[in-house]
């Protein structure tokens, strides 16, 4: 391989950064603000979002081997997807938050579900988010949750870079890639690198920005970072390595981009009308640095937040943020409640007091972490795009407010309407303290919503869900963080409508093929078996209120 003839971005090794999360000198908050990277990856289920996390944890230096935690001792950890569960079945379940800094910026990765029946998880870590990364598998193109999502990040202005993932798998083509993305997403796209050819032949990209073509090796299956080759595109000998057939295509490509290609525009890109396009292979690690590299460059950085007092810019000298998760039992260790927080404006400083608008109560931080994954470390200071960790003693629920000085609050994070639903008994009657205090967690963090029959001689909860696959997740928690065995009855209803009427009028109403129920706030609650069922109550009780769950999430 000649040497190479063009500038090359820094290898692996020198990407690395080995400052400290820890700020050592006084900065700005205009600076710290500059550095911050916040962003969630969406994909459809198996697209590779998994593993383009963890790529971007060993090339940002935050791992040693793809799929483990650089730790004290050489120990080997599991990083975004930490949940026993998760490892069992091999899906993301919960989203989780991973920080390191890389190149000098601070990233704020949040890793994202990809399965539907966690999408109204995926839509809470997606407001705490200043871009997002929208990967797509290069055989099959856009799919249903990848549209899905898409959608609600146009929704709510966050901008996309998109990685077309598996070019070392048999591949469409890229521009039939790229006209399908503009069609179904009505999204401009622009290229910053071209693949050289896919599948068996994959030889690796061509950067646009720089001219050069990246050649890659395979590095022990992917896990470990490898250096790149570097080659002028215009080279001669680039013929001999590539070979005839593949360097034709490569010259043709270049020439029909350069012709007909888009030119990228930062302000299309910020305004959701453009999205980059990178192509490589997350699993053997083909254009992740690229990309990386490029991304620190190109996302948003921390932006103004709508609030109940107009727009607040991350700049204002008062410190808030909101709550938009809630994670009980991450860790053996630390068997308590965590409430994440976006910091949206001023910095935040440990044991400082702040505002608690819901309930009108000043609270004190006095023990803010950092997270990795599970793990956590005391954190004394966080600035704009930051997502620090907060115990929770039961204060604080999703969407909540804390601020100093002016009284504000954010827009509230809406709930999904349920479609599924379950009535779930404790098999152990002497174990009913655990039952109850797991089922009011679970409810807390946004897994599902519980319901009770106000006039059942049992008071057995039924579980309303987005997804059936929150009653797995339910059940299996219960089992192994709180030692409670659970039966299951699945009940036929796909509705629930929260019902408004003067209490003589609800006990007239005909109750018989539609279950009554309470939620904890004591509002009735109607489940139907159909739209057909839901649409009859509302013809024949007009002056009855039927009210859809989550109506305002617009999804």
């Amino acid at each position: 391989m000649p040497a190479a003839r063009c500038g090359r971005r820094p290898s692996c090794s020198e990407a690395v950064v080995t400052e400290t999360l820890t700020l050592t000198q006084p900065t700005t908050l205009e600076t710290e603000i500059a550095r911050r990277r916040t962003f969630a990856i969406i994909s459809h289920p198996d697209a590779g979002k998994t593993t383009l996390t963890e790529k971007l944890l060993l090339y940002g230096g935050a791992v040693n081997l793809a799929g483990s935690v650089r730790a004290r001792k050489n120990q080997r950890h599991a990083t975004s997807d930490w949940m026993k569960m998760e490892q069992e079945r091999g899906i993301s379940i919960t989203s989780t938050v991973l920080q390191f800094p890389y190149n000098g910026y601070h990233i704020n990765l949040l890793d994202t579900p990809g399965h539907q029946d966690f999408s109204e998880d995926t839509y809470r870590t997606l407001m705490a988010a200043d871009s997002a990364v929208m990967v797509i598998d290069a055989a099959k193109g856009i799919e249903v949750q990848t549209e899905k999502l898409f959608q609600v990040c146009r929704r709510r202005g966050i901008p996309i870079l998109t990685f077309v993932n598996k070019m070392d798998r048999p591949a469409r083509d890229p521009f039939d890639l790229l006209d399908e993305i503009e069609k179904v997403l009505h999204l401009q796209t622009v290229p910053m690198n071209w693949p050289i050819g896919n599948g068996d032949s994959f030889r690796g990209v061509y950067d646009r920005t720089t001219r050069c073509v990246h050649l890659f090796e395979r590095g022990d299956s992917g896990r470990r970072a490898v250096e790149l080759q570097v080659q002028d595109a215009s080279d001669p000998q680039l013929l001999e390595v590539l070979g005839e057939r593949a360097f034709n295509q490569l010259q043709e490509d270049i020439e029909l981009l350069d012709v007909a290609g888009a030119e990228f525009d930062a302000e299309a890109m910020a305004g959701g009308a453009l999205t980059p396009v990178f192509f490589g292979s997350a699993l053997t690690n083909f254009g992740v640095q690229l990309f990386f590299d490029a991304f620190v460059d190109l996302a948003s950085t921390p932006s103004a937040r709508h609030a109940d007092v107009g727009l607040v810019p991350p700049t204002h000298d008062s410190f808030s943020g909101f709550i938009f998760k809630i994670q009980s039992n991450m860790n053996p260790q630390h068997r308590d409640s965590v409430a994440f927080v976006r910091v949206c404006s001023g910095r935040f400083e440990r044991d400082m007091t702040v505002e608690h608008p819901r309930t009108g109560k000043p609270v004190r931080l006095a023990r803010p972490h950092r997270f990795f994954a599970q793990g956590r470390e005391t954190v004394d200071e966080a600035y704009p795009g930051d997502v620090i960790g907060l115990v929770n003693p039961g204060v604080f629920a999703i969407g909540d407010t804390i601020c100093t000085d002016q009284l504000l609050q954010f827009e509230p994070i809406p709930r999904f309407a349920p479609e599924h639903f379950a009535r779930l008994t404790n098999q152990d009657t002497n174990r009913y303290k655990q039952f109850n205090k797991g089922l009011a967690q679970l409810e807390a963090e946004g897994a599902i919503q519980v319901l009770y029959e106000p006039e059942a001689l049992r008071r057995e909860p039924i579980l309303a869900a987005v997804g059936r696959l929150q009653f797995d997740v339910v059940q299996f928690r219960l089992k192994t963080e709180y030692d409670v065995e659970t039966l299951l009855e699945v009940l036929p209803y796909s509705t629930a409508r929260i019902v408004e009427a003067d209490a003589e009028t609800i006990e007239r109403l005909p109750w018989g093929a539609t279950l009554r129920t309470a939620d904890r706030d004591g509002r009735t609650v109607a489940l139907f078996a159909s739209e057909w069922s839901t649409n009859y109550w509302r013809d024949r009780f007009p002056t009855v209120k039927l009210i859809e769950i989550g109506a305002e999430a617009g999804l």
